[in-house]
Order: structure tokens, then C-alpha cells, then sequence
């Protein structure tokens, strides 16, 4: 891993090298053994939440660490390099917090953030449903007003945490068309409530992905977050901020293939040598280096956009794509580079090529962030 950042502050630097330390201390040594038996990690998060890095670009007040963004998605690149699964759960979780902490009531920071931030509650996003996944103005499922608060109706899929966590950040439809969706943190216990079977996905199997149903579901009103109608910029404003944490996870994913690709290659002889000073190889090994350090510098510009104030919706749909299309890549060359012990388990780099996939498609496709991309230069 890059031992030298451009970071901005001293603290960054330590904060830095406290991820890495928790990171190959406490992720690293479990995670093939927990992907393989699709076991929940628990304990990484009680480890993540006490160091305070479930918290670290939300302000002190609400016991977070207020660190810039351009700080927070370096960590998560860091985490990213030891445990993918891990550290999208801890990116989902930090997606989830900023629906209470941007629109939510005083109050409502008051009685909950604090909880959310510290690590004691994990949570989950729940905006995509089985037919509105790129097209979440599509979404079905409802919130109907009543006397005593919302009754919840409906299905929603593909969610990080399902069924672990304590949270689930919920848009559902409180009336018609766009401007119809509504935003509501909803308790894990809540009476009518379920989970489907987790999804047999081809990685990050450690962190459940599943589908959720509300069966006339009762919520109290104090529940709902921001106005209702509002559920659909409320989302938005937080998918552009999901979008670099996956950034920073696929930059993380692409740094680890690569720093493993080159120690193999540097070990490995053929011909009487190292296989890296085989020209061939090592114009790979070189394009895969260009990948990885373009992916860091369009995630760190978008970051510094947003810790700036300025806009960088286009900006982060820009290092969405090009990090986890740099991930694939990368992985699969690494594959490539070890031979036929890339194609076995012996090897991590097969599961880094498994997991760098998934990063192309949630949080919006590529395709659809090319479409952001296009609209952005249409409309500039």
C-alpha cells in the first residue's frame, strides 16, 4: 500500500496510519475465512466504531470526527484494501446517516445521530426496490398517513446490511409521481418488518445483501425525515457522497491487486529471472499503476469539490467510473499475472476480481454514470 499521502493535516496522517494498523490487525486476518463462510463481522465493526472511524466526516457535536471527505474516503480506501465487504457496509453506513444529519429536525439529531455515529447502531439505505433500481422515482412502496403515524406497505431489494442492521434509511411513496417519495429511518424491530433470504452473490458475502417487506407496518410519525415529497432530493444529495465511498473502495480493491501482482511477479522467475523485468510483464504491471493513481486522483478531486462547497455531482460520477472500471481491470490483469494460482484460492487476487465487479453496478450503474456525465456537459 502507498505509504506516502498528500494528506492535509497531521491528524490526517495519524488517522491514516490508525486505519491501516486496525485495518491489517483486526480485518485482514479474518476476511477470506468470513467471505468464504458468508459470516457476519461483527466484531470489525465494534473494532471500526470504537476507533471512531464509522463517524469521520460528521461534525464533533454529534460525536462524529469532522473530518474533511477528502480524509474519510482515504480511510476507506485503506479499509477497502483489506476487507471489500467491510468497508462498503462502512460506506453504506455513513450514506445512511446523512438523510437525519442534513434534513432531519434538531430534535431528531438530538435523539439519534449520536447512537449511529458511535458504531452502537449499524445502519442500511433502502432506496432501490426489484423493478426501480437505476430509476428510483419508479419506487412502489408506501407510506400511507394515518392517526398514529405511517402504515408501510411494500418491498425493497438489494440492501447492504439487510437484516444486520439496526437502521434502515427508507424511501417509500407517500403520493404520486416524483415529488411523491418521502424519506423515514425505520428500527430494525419494527412489527411487520421481514427480510428475505440473503442474496448467493459472487462476492463481498460476509455483508448480507437481501430484500425487506413491510406488511401494514406502523411507524411513528416522528419517524419521517425532512418533509414529505422530499425523499427524492434527499436521496440524491446522498448518493452522490455514496458514489466516491465506493470510489474509494474500488481505488482500495485496485491498489491491494496491484501491490500483490508485483510482489508475485517480483519472486517469480522465468528464463533466468524476475518475471517483472520481462518487458511484456511489465508494461502490464505499469498500465495497472496508471489505473490505480487515476482512480485515487478522480475521487480525491471530487472530495476536494465537496469539502470546498463547490458542486461535484458530475465530478463524482466521473471517479465512480473510472475507480471501478479501473478496479476490474486491475484485478483481472492481477489474475492474469499469477497464472493458473490467480485462478486458484490459494491467491486473494480471485477474490479481489469477484468483488471489484459488484463495484460497476450498485450505487448507480456505470452506465448510468455515464449518462450523468453526458447530461452534465449537455446542460453546462
Amino acid at each position: 500500500m502507498p505509504v506516502d499521502r498528500l494528506l492535509p493535516t497531521p491528524e490526517a496522517h495519524d488517522l491514516i496510519e490508525l486505519s491501516r494498523e486496525i485495518a491489517d490487525k483486526v480485518l485482514e486476518p479474518i476476511a477470506a475465512d468470513y467471505e468464504k463462510q458468508e459470516r457476519y463481522p461483527d466484531e470489525a465493526f465494534r473494532a471500526l466504531g470504537a476507533a471512531g472511524l464509522l463517524s469521520l466526516p460528521y461534525p464533533e457535536e454529534f460525536g462524529g470526527g469532522a473530518q474533511p471527505y477528502e480524509v474519510y474516503l482515504q480511510v476507506l480506501e485503506e479499509l477497502g484494501a483489506r476487507w471489500a465487504a467491510v468497508a462498503v457496509a462502512v460506506s453504506v453506513h455513513s450514506l445512511s446517516c446523512h438523510p437525519l444529519f442534513a434534513y432531519g429536525t434538531e430534535e431528531q439529531k438530538q435523539r439519534w445521530l449520536p447512537d449511529m455515529l458511535s458504531g452502537n447502531l449499524i445502519g442500511a439505505y433502502s432506496l432501490s426496490e426489484a423493478h426501480a433500481g437505476s430509476d428510483a422515482a419508479a419506487l412502489r412502496c408506501r407510506a400511507v398517513a394515518s392517526a398514529d403515524g405511517y402504515r408501510l406497505t411494500g418491498t425493497k431489494a438489494w440492501i447492504t446490511n439487510g437484516g444486520k442492521a439496526d437502521y434502515y434509511t427508507l424511501f417509500a411513496r407517500t403520493g404520486e409521481g416524483s415529488r411523491g417519495i418521502s424519506c423515514f429511518l425505520v428500527p430494525a424491530d419494527l412489527e411487520g418488518l421481514s427480510f428475505g433470504k440473503p442474496e448467493e452473490k459472487m462476492g463481498l458475502r460476509a455483508v448480507p445483501t437481501t430484500t425487506a417487506a413491510y406488511d401494514n407496518a406502523l411507524l411513528p410519525a416522528d419517524r419521517l425525515i425532512g418533509a414529505e415529497g422530499q425523499g427524492l432530493p434527499i436521496a440524491f444529495s446522498a448518493l452522490d457522497s455514496g458514489r466516491l465511498g465506493i470510489a474509494a473502495v474500488a481505488t482500495g480493491i485496485a491498489q491491494r491487486a496491484l501491490d500483490d501482482a508485483v510482489a508475485y511477479a517480483k519472486d517469480r522467475e522465468a528464463f533466468g529471472r524476475p518475471i517483472i523485468d520481462h518487458q511484456g510483464l511489465g508494461f502490464v504491471l505499469a498500465d495497472m499503476a496508471a489505473a490505480v493513481d487515476s482512480a485515487r486522483a478522480t475521487y480525491l478531486d471530487a472530495a476536494r469539490r465537496r469539502d470546498a462547497g463547490l458542486p461535484y455531482s458530475r465530478q463524482a460520477s466521473v471517479a465512480k467510473l473510472t475507480a471501478t472500471d479501473a478496479a476490474m481491470k486491475v484485478t483481472t490483469d492481477a489474475v492474469q499475472v499469477l497464472g493458473g494460482y490467480g485462478y486458484t484460492q490459494d491467491f486473494p487476487v480471485e477474490r479481489y476480481m469477484r468483488e471489484a465487479k459488484i463495484t460497476q453496478i450498485f450505487e448507480g450503474t456505470n452506465q448510468i454514470q455515464r449518462l450523468v456525465i453526458a447530461r452534465s456537459l449537455a446542460n453546462g
